[in-house]
Parts: structure tokens; C-alpha cells; sequence
């Protein structure tokens, strides 16, 4: 059997799509957490470019990079496909992966900044939040493809789950469910799948270590 092991950091958005995939598939592998402030010879080793986590080491052979990870994983595992079969279909999808990744990191800028920068990355979050809103969950679907989790309901897990997170303890209010009802939909349907709800980050224990890389962030800035 492939050995497949997992250098991942237990904070990272990033690291859960590769986790969601590998247990959508069935997949069983070793997950090695790392000090990201000391980070192991063997990630370096895995990925000397970005040094960053997710690393996918795959019979020895290391994959780098979230949305990567999950299409080598879609391939090397067609059970439980994870794009869809139809080509228009698969092209939309692997659009709204692209926008989830590019516009993604405006939700960690949230804690990360303070004033006019946190307000600039506030609006881009509320942007992508109407976006998503009206063009990508129309009609009456359960998740972004139809009935079934794909890789595009992953790539937005941080819309699911980091954002509320962020918003408690930053004081910021963007997204409101009310104005936002299909996701609001979306993030109750996403969050009740046992592989997703069994393996989210504690909430707490989020909010405890982001407030506080918030506070040293800024403290660092101002001196």
C-alpha cells in the first residue's frame, strides 16, 4: 500500500482541504504537525521554495500547495470524485477554486491589520461574500455543484468557518446572515458533513491563538 503522510499546522485553512479530500476519499495517511516557528529539516526538504504547509509526501515524492494537492488527489484517487466529469462543468468549478484562493487571504488580513488596511480588507471580504452570494450559489443547491461536497466547497472553507471566528474577537461584522442567505444556507450544509464537523478547528482555541498573533502583530508594527 502508498504511503501518504501530511505535513500540516492544525490552524491552517489550507491544511484542512487537504484533510477533507484525503477522508472524502478514504484515504488513510500519517499527519505530522509542524512548529511553524521552527520548522522540521524535512519540510524544507519537502518544500524548499515556500517552506509552508500543506506538504502531501506520496510514496516519497512530496506535493506542495492546497489547490495542487487536491487535484493530484482527485487523480491519483478517482473514487469519490471531487471536480465534475463535464467539461464546462469542471471549468466553472476550477474558476471559482481560482477566485476562493485569490480572494481567501483577505479574511487572515482581518486579524493581521488594524485602520484604514483592516477596513480595505473588511470590504474585499464583504465584496467576495456578495459575489459568492449572487453568481456562484444560484438556484435552489445544497453545495456549489449540486447535492454532493466538491473541491469548490473546499476551497471556500474559510467563508465556513475562519471568518466567524476572526469577526468575534476583532469586533468586525461582514458577514450577516440575513443579507447573505444562501451562504448562510451553504455554511450550515457544509458544516454538518461528518468528515467536515468532525475534523474543524476548536473555535476557542482558534480565537485564543489568532487574538494573540493579532496583538503581537500589531504591537510589532507600532514599534
Amino acid at each position: 500500500m502508498a504511503v501518504v503522510k501530511l505535513f500540516g499546522a492544525w490552524l491552517s485553512p489550507y491544511v484542512y482541504k487537504v484533510i477533507w479530500a484525503l477522508k472524502l476519499k478514504g484515504i488513510p495517511y500519517e499527519y505530522i504537525e509542524e512548529d511553524l516557528s521552527n520548522k522540521s529539516p524535512l519540510l524544507l526538504q519537502y518544500n524548499p521554495i515556500h517552506k509552508k504547509v500543506p506538504v502531501l509526501v506520496h510514496d516519497g515524492k512530496p506535493i506542495c500547495e492546497s489547490i495542487v494537492i487536491l487535484r493530484y488527489i482527485d487523480e491519483i484517487w478517482p473514487q469519490n470524485p471531487l471536480l465534475p466529469a463535464d467539461p464546462h462543468e469542471r471549468a466553472v468549478a476550477l474558476f471559482w477554486i481560482k477566485f476562493a484562493d485569490d480572494k481567501s487571504p483577505f479574511i487572515s488580513k482581518l486579524y493581521r491589520t488594524d485602520g484604514e488596511e483592516q477596513q480595505v480588507a473588511a470590504k474585499e471580504c464583504f465584496e467576495m461574500l456578495e459575489v459568492i452570494e449572487g453568481h456562484a450559489l444560484v438556484g435552489e443547491k445544497k453545495f456549489f455543484g449540486g447535492d454532493e461536497i466538491n473541491m469548490v466547497d473546499i476551497a471556500f472553507c474559510s467563508v465556513a468557518h475562519w471568518l466567524g471566528v476572526i469577526e468575534g474577537f476583532t469586533g468586525l461584522k461582514i458577514f450577516e446572515p440575513h443579507k447573505f442567505p444562501r451562504l448562510n444556507s451553504w455554511i450550515q450544509n457544509f458544516k454538518s458533513i461528518p468528515v467536515i464537523k468532525d475534523n474543524l478547528p476548536d473555535t476557542d482555541k482558534m480565537s485564543a491563538v489568532l487574538k494573540r498573533r493579532r496583538e503581537m502583530l500589531l504591537a510589532s508594527k507600532s514599534s
